[in-house]
């Protein structure tokens, strides 16, 4: 991928992988320690920034909960992260976020209720810490609105989350 060395860590590996049904897996996840997933995801990045052929700047970008992982990630690691792209994530709590240092473009679906309501508390948190932040809202499209395996897809705003994304890493993470 244009370059970058990729890490995907599978959250539910421990529960017997990813079933490739959402419903399933928010079942099986809600079974889990969340401070452990968090953990894990924390040490996977350092495993990745740390790995013989990194350059040593790290990006993180996710989807859903991931999202919330970019998110939780931006505000744990501080300088060891470069560049977060959550989608349609929720933030971090709100006493994590004033670590944030890293630039940060945020991904909304214009019709999901439930991540967006977190947007202007987390904004004014953003803006009280003087954040780098960007954030696009994808109107009239729904949560999950880049997984092509769900009636959610939507094409176009997909690939220009993409390409957003992938221009948000090369300035920050080339």
């Amino acid at each position: 991928m244009k370059g970058y060395i990729a890490f995907s860590p599978d959250a539910l590996y421990p529960m017997g992988g990813y079933s490739g049904n959402d419903e399933e897996g928010k079942k099986l996840q809600s079974k889990m320690d969340k401070a452990k997933i968090e953990e894990d995801f924390i040490a996977a990045a350092r495993f990745l920034k740390n790995h013989g052929l990194s350059t040593g700047k790290l990006g993180v970008v996710g989807f859903c909960f991931g999202g919330y992982i970019s998110n939780m990630l931006a505000a744990t690691m501080g300088d060891e992260l470069d560049a977060a792209v959550p989608l349609y994530g929720t933030p971090a709590a709100a006493e994590l976020q004033k670590n944030i240092t890293a630039p940060i473009m945020l991904q909304f679906a214009g019709l999901d209720e439930r991540a967006n309501a977190s947007w202007p508390d987390y904004e004014a948190n953003l803006k009280a810490h003087n954040v780098d932040y960007t954030a696009h809202i994808y109107e009239g499209v729904n949560h999950g609105f880049h997984n092509d395996s769900t009636g959610r897809y939507a094409e176009k705003e997909a690939e220009l989350a993409w390409a957003r994304t992938l221009e948000f890493f090369g300035k920050h993470l080339g």
